[in-house]
């Protein structure tokens, strides 16, 4: 960058005549509120000899600066490719541009917010502790010294702290706090890198900890967190209060520890999430390279999937996972928990008991989890909105130019950045689905989707889900007339879409497995006819049926089936999906026919009975409490119970997940079974059924000549990967799409995930996966806003 003497003339030589100077209007768009960006156009344009001022408003930042054009460009320049850590530029622009005397202002300054509308900025997520701050807490000389709350315009609770825009103190809960003399002169010091910090404080004027058991208060401030560590290194149980609520934890060092917490929340199986102190720590109990490294080590602090190192940690943290689950601490307090010697490692579980969402309010969590813990460790720093912690994968392939990132769940640290599309929306919001909630809400070319908000089957969990929405929309003071929800008529948000269509708003249901398609489309910014693969457990079918292993083939405004997986008996209904030892038993009889030549080929139905075979087999031939599903996810159920992996489910997917753990992150593929196909043809007509009863019996052969089970676990997953493919150029021979849009809770497999993206382009395809939302229902909602838009569109340019 050119630098500026502060001389007229001096660029030109001597003699040569001033520099003409300009006015310019500048508008910066992006996340520039709530992470330093004021204080650092005011040092940038100081730096550069300009004059001026800089304000935030509804719409982002605005700037108008004065000086020669020469340099005003370099200040242009310098908005984007200079910009603080945190800062998220969308957009600069010159929005006026005219002829100013060289003393129209006297200095460059930091105007007030000014609220002018509706806002159009973007809320910045919750962030790290940054190493400057972090210094200040270790270092004993400083009056910040081990003061759990440390911030500064770089770093810090931002999302979960806003009740409304622009993004000033008094529209956070930290409202409450009065800073002293000592912070309020850093907060209005433009040269300070906590002006405006809207979470400053320091121990004399901001929050602060306390530690009470089943009967009170026990200590407070440096006590308490003393007391806590001390608990946690004898094998207790803390519940602490994080960002964005409320984690248990324990020492993961310690196995009885852990398995207390195990018997205490009632989760068996799912694994915990591990905190340790920095990367060198991280290596020492999983495998990880500088990619998985820098996602570690980014401001939004996600829960990174490492290959664990078999040995180090109790095995009880994961069991029977080839994965640790492991994040860095994202603030001050849990580097203070993991300051005590012995303590290297931490298990960081959801703070809530069994079914619930993660408590984030103080008597939320001192009323409900002692069920759990032995000790809270809470503070007076109010949690406007719960965000759970995000999970994220990198998953490397010789096949894949780069890595490929994909999002578990999203939450703290990335939400609620919107997902930009290719398209003008209105105002929509979308309720998202049954399981993993999110809500999006549209406007222009920007969805903004929520954290990961849980199951709505749960009450609390649903009155998290109604408040997400009203936060969104007042946030960003929309008023959306437009809903879109699940077609599902008993998913309680569909239920409470019509509800609010009763009041005049409109509802669009939007079939489940479209929405998920549009959701992978929307994100990757591409139109036109699509081919969508969509596996997942299930969802509501244009016919009534339970859907679950779908080919669609069309766009964001309306799909066709032309494939689907043939359709399993869900003995049970619910039940088959906590028992998959039943989908299994379906599975078998299928293939086999015979309920004793069934029971022959697979001995893991030695679980069952003879009467409970006997009342399957019943309940299969007369359709008795058994609709079916064509369910990719319930498929790879019915594997991993008749190969004995998991006959009962504790959590979701535990079968399917325990399957692919056998292949322990190795994504080589092998000689595939054959699956069969019915139906379809070779023109534009007829609808093709998958069918899984040859797979079956090729399994059941492999199980009877003593192939071992990670063998017959990888001959199966390459074995979809080969159907997938080979569907894909079926669908090409009969309409020419080579676009393809793959979607789905199944598509968490990473095996399969991979090896569909590899082949697919091999076979000439050009395959489209999700990046910066879960493929999971956790991007239903995105998807929800894409068709109902197209809809409108559609609708309106209809004569």
């Amino acid at each position: 960058m050119r630098k500026n003497t502060g001389i007229e003339g001096a660029a030109d030589g001597p003699g040569a005549a001033p520099e003409q100077h300009e006015q310019w209007l500048v508008r910066v768009n992006g996340v520039v509120q709530g992470v330093g960006y004021r204080p650092f156009v005011y040092t940038l344009a100081r730096s550069l000899g300009l004059t001026g001022w800089v304000l935030n408003d509804n719409h982002g930042v605005q700037t108008l600066v004065c000086g020669p054009p020469r340099v005003l460009e370099d200040f242009r320049a310098g908005l984007s490719t200079q910009a603080p850590p945190l800062a998220r530029v969308n957009e600069v622009r010159v929005t006026g541009r005219e002829a100013a005397a060289a003393d129209a202002y006297a200095d460059f300054t930091i105007r007030e917010s000014r609220n002018d509308g509706r806002a159009g900025t973007i809320v910045a997520p919750d962030s790290h502790v940054c190493e400057e701050c972090l210094r200040e807490v270790r270092d004993p000389a400083d009056r910040r010294h081990r003061y759990p709350f440390t911030n500064c315009t770089h770093c810090g609770p931002r999302y979960s702290l806003i009740r409304h825009l622009p993004y000033d103190r008094e529209q956070t809960t930290m409202a409450v706090f009065r800073m002293c003399d000592d912070c309020r002169r850093e907060y209005e010091d433009p040269g300070d890198r906590r002006y405006h910090a809207q979470p400053n404080a320091c121990p004399v004027c901001g929050p602060r900890l306390t530690l009470s058991g089943p009967e009170g208060e026990l200590a407070h401030e440096e006590a308490a967190l003393a007391a806590a560590t001390a608990a946690l290194a004898e094998g207790h149980i803390v519940a602490v209060k994080s960002v964005g609520g409320y984690h248990l934890v324990a020492d993961a060092r310690n196995a009885e520890a852990v398995a207390l917490l195990r018997k205490r929340k009632r989760r068996d199986s799912k694994p915990f999430a591990l905190m340790v102190e920095d990367l060198a720590s991280a290596a020492r109990f999983a495998e990880l390279d500088d990619g998985d490294g820098e996602l570690l080590a980014s401001p939004a602090r996600p829960i990174v999937l490492l290959r664990k190192v078999p040995g180090v940690l109790p095995e009880v943290i994961a069991p029977r996972n080839p994965n640790l689950g492991v994040m860095l601490p994202s603030a001050p307090l849990h580097h203070l928990l993991l300051d005590r010697p012995g303590l290297d490692a931490l298990v960081m579980t959801s703070g809530n008991v069994s079914g619930r969402p993660i408590a984030y309010r103080n008597e939320e969590a001192l009323g409900e989890l002692f069920e759990v813990a032995d000790l809270v460790l809470h503070h007076d720093r109010d949690i406007h909105i719960r965000v759970d912690d995000s999970v994220v994968r990198r998953s490397v392939h010789p096949g894949l130019d780069e890595p490929l990132v994909s999002f578990v769940r999203r939450a703290r640290g990335y939400a609620p950045y919107p997902v930009p599309v290719d398209r003008d929306l209105p105002q929509i919001l979308a309720y998202g689905a049954e399981l993993k909630t999110t809500v999006a809400l549209s406007s222009g070319r920007e969805v903004f989707v929520s954290q990961h908000i849980g199951d709505l089957k749960n009450d609390e969990t649903f009155a998290s889900h109604r408040r997400t929405a009203e936060h969104l929309a007042d946030l960003y003071e929309l008023a959306p007339r437009v809903i879109a929800c699940d077609l599902h008529p008993s998913f309680r948000s569909h239920v409470l879409a019509e509800d609010l269509g009763a009041q005049g708003a409109e509802v669009i249901a939007v079939q489940h497995h479209h929405a998920h398609m549009a959701s992978c489309m929307a994100e990757n910014r591409v139109d036109g006819t699509t081919l969508g693969v969509v596996f997942d457990g299930a969802g509501y079918g244009e016919d009534g049926t339970i859907w679950g292993g779908e080919f669609l083939h069309g766009g964001f405004a309306s799909v066709d089936r032309v494939a689907h997986l043939r359709p399993i008996p869900l003995l049970g209904g619910d039940k088959a999906v906590h028992e998959p030892v039943r989908t299994g038993f379906a599975l078998a009889l299928d293939a086999f026919g015979d309920p004793a030549a069934a029971h022959a080929a697979f001995p893991a139905l030695d679980v069952l009975d003879a009467q409970a075979r006997h009342v399957f087999t019943t309940m299969v031939r007369r359709g008795i409490n058994a609709p079916v599903a064509s369910s990719m996810g319930r498929l790879f159920d019915g594997v991993a119970a008749l190969l004995g992996i998991c006959s009962h489910a504790e959590y979701e997917a535990q079968g399917p997940i325990e399957l692919e753990g056998l292949l322990g992150r190795d994504l080589t593929l092998a000689r595939p079974y054959a699956f069969g196909r019915t139906g379809g043809d070779d023109t534009t007509a007829g609808t093709a059924e998958v069918d899984f009863r040859p797979v079956i019996r090729e399994l059941a052969a492999d199980l009877a000549r003593g192939t071992a089970l990670e063998e017959i676990s990888r001959r199966f997953h390459s074995s979809v990967v080969a159907m997938v493919v080979e569907q894909c150029e079926d669908v090409r021979h009969r309409f020419g799409t080579t676009q393809v849009a793959l979607s789905g809770g199944v598509f968490l497999n990473e095996f399969l995930l991979v090896n569909c993206l590899v082949e697919l382009r091999r076979a000439g395809f050009a395959p489209y996966v999700h990046h910066q939302v879960p493929t999971n229902d956790g991007g239903i909602a995105l998807g929800q806003a894409m068709v109902a838009g197209a809809l409108l569109h559609a609708r309106a340019a209809t004569p």
